[in-house]
């Protein structure tokens, strides 16, 4: 099943730092991840993987059991989907190092983002992660490492003081790390190879690449999220990738998680289009250049943050995002075929904050003026969608509680339905207010006279 697409492998990204499914749920979509033309998982477990020992301290409260992941790769397997797990190891470490007994090994002693890469310890924590992983997944052919967004790298103590040292860079520390850790894997692993995020490669110039010897051990995952991405620069850095020795290339688009930190409906057009400049992209290199691609589908911006669209909300933009990728390109036929898949006709958004917004804005209910006209309009819809909303919050929990786990039910419950119906409450009542008995109310300011 691969169509026109450019992209051999094509890979489905969970991320389950925050609402991690349940597994009965991901016996549902695997299926449905299929048939859609992924053929392929990346697995981001962060504190959700069954770590044992002195690692313990990193599971999450519904943390996989071992049997568990076991089951996960089984679905998998049924549904010819590849895992691809991925270790953090370098940065996004907060899972890790916002426990006390590990935050000696931060590179700056204030933040959890970053591993102190001068610490043996540092190395031989990432090692036993990894280990622990790689035993659940003996066939994994690639094991993802992370290394994206390294903050703070170069700004502790140690760091400082290596820096002074003649010919020593950020640049030559970041790669000493990673290659490291890739040594780390092959040594361990030899059947297995590294993949990492290419943010932290880009800017580095290409023989300091060629001289380190990453390329000869890792394999980089070219990331770009944007509707609008550049197409000819991301052509080029891929050049200069494959000169400077790197054998295979991986592209990473997104089909939700990366328009904003809290966003909750997934704006499909956005990730549709960043899936076209991706296809513009593979047929800018040569054929093969690029081994896949990865639909990322990120549920927070890093370990501390809120949770952005839920998996169940993200499946209609991943389905238009992998037809598309898979037939090489989105027209009616592959609209429909997406329509099919989903038993749905379409999406469609409407609502009346035009009205709020425009005669019963804050300043206005702050002064409880408003134009009796505008009531008729506001008024009806707003209770009319707060019953609506008060009944599908009920259904709405019952539904989330047979995916998530209830930390995470509570969490976006919280986030995402209590404040909307506190609103539209203090809404009405405001508006109740404005509308009190009495005589036509005063203008909130002087009449000018003038026509608008």
């Amino acid at each position: 099943m691969s169509g026109s697409s450019p992209f051999k492998m094509r890979l489905v990204h969970l991320d389950l730092k925050g609402a991690p499914p349940k597994v009965s749920y991901l016996a549902e979509v695997f299926p449905l991840f299929h048939a859609l033309g992924a053929n392929g998982l990346l697995i981001e477990y962060e504190d959700m993987f069954p770590y044992e020992g002195h690692l313990r301290l990193l599971r999450a409260q519904h943390a996989y059991s071992p049997s568990e992941i076991k089951e996960i790769l089984h679905l998998a397997t049924l549904n010819e989907l590849e895992v691809v797990p991925l270790v953090q190891t370098f940065g996004h470490m907060e899972f890790v190092l916002k426990h006390e007994a590990l935050a000696h090994l931060r590179e700056v002693a204030f933040f959890p983002n970053t591993l102190n890469p001068h610490e043996a310890e540092s190395l031989a924590l990432v090692g036993a992660m990894i280990d622990q992983v790689m035993e659940l997944h003996p066939g994994a052919r690639w094991l993802h490492v992370g290394c994206d967004e390294v903050y703070y790298l170069g700004e502790g103590e140690a760091s400082r003081q290596w820096l002074q040292q003649e010919q020593n860079t950020k640049a030559r520390l970041c790669l000493s790390h990673v290659k490291a850790v890739a040594s780390y894997v092959l040594a361990r692993h030899p059947a297995t190879k590294p993949l990492v995020w290419d943010d932290m490669l880009r800017d580095i110039p290409e023989d300091q690449l060629s001289a380190s010897g990453v390329p000869q051990l890792v394999e980089p995952m070219l990331w770009d999220y944007t509707a609008d991405l550049d197409v000819h620069g991301k052509a080029l850095l891929m050049e200069k990738y494959r000169k400077c020795g790197f054998q295979q290339l991986w592209a990473a688009s997104a089909f939700k998680g990366a328009t904003g930190v809290s966003q909750a409906l997934t704006p499909i057009e956005h990730h549709l289009r960043n899936q076209m400049q991706w296809l513009q992209v593979a047929a800018h290199g040569p054929a093969d250049t690029l081994q896949g691609i990865v639909l990322t589908g990120w549920q927070r911006y890093d370990h501390f943050s809120v949770l952005c669209e839920l998996l169940p909300v993200g499946i209609p933009s991943l389905a238009v995002c992998l037809q598309s990728l898979l037939q090489g390109g989105f027209a009616e036929d592959v609209k429909a075929r997406v329509e099919n898949f989903l038993g749905i006709p379409s999406l469609e958004i409407t609502g009346f904050t035009r009205y709020v917004t425009g005669w019963f804005s804050s300043y206005h209910r702050r002064r409880k003026f408003v134009h009796p006209v505008m009531i008729q309009h506001i008024q009806p819809q707003a209770l009319s969608l707060l019953a609506r909303w008060s009944a599908l919050a009920g259904e709405l929990e019952a539904a989330l509680r047979r995916v998530f786990y209830p930390d995470a039910v509570e969490e976006w419950l919280e986030e995402n339905v209590q404040p909307s119906l506190q609103q539209l409450q203090q809404l009405l009542q405001d508006l109740g207010e404005a509308a009190g008995p009495g005589p036509p109310l005063a203008s909130p300011g002087p009449d000018t006279g003038q026509d608008p």
